[in-house]
């Protein structure tokens, strides 16, 4: 837990936190939903993906803003990444590690 210690170390478990929410309304709420019938889920883990999305998008630029990035370079590709399925995994990857 050494690494929520910083903002950049909250962002990634965020993004994290986010990319799974994402991943879990693609590949199960959605065809429980189409496949299933089942519409409940989609509505539950979509409002807590859309919640957690806001927040990220927010604290993306409070943290982009507070290390004084370059809002093109990494800013923006978090952002980016926060929208595809396994963006934010590769974002965390390829920009955040390492820059505590």
């Amino acid at each position: 837990m050494e690494f929520i210690r910083t903002s950049v170390g909250r962002l990634r478990l965020l993004g994290i936190v986010e990319g799974v929410s994402m991943l879990l309304l693609v590949f199960v709420a959605m065809p429980l939903k189409y496949l299933a019938g089942q519409p409940e889920m989609v509505r539950l883990v979509g409002s807590v993906h859309g919640g957690l999305f806001i927040l990220l998008v927010l604290y993306a630029l409070y943290v982009g803003y507070e290390k004084g990035w370059n809002f093109w370079k990494i800013t923006v590709w978090i952002l980016i990444g926060s929208v595809f399925p396994f963006g934010p995994f590769v974002v965390d990857h390829k920009l955040l590690k390492g820059r505590h």
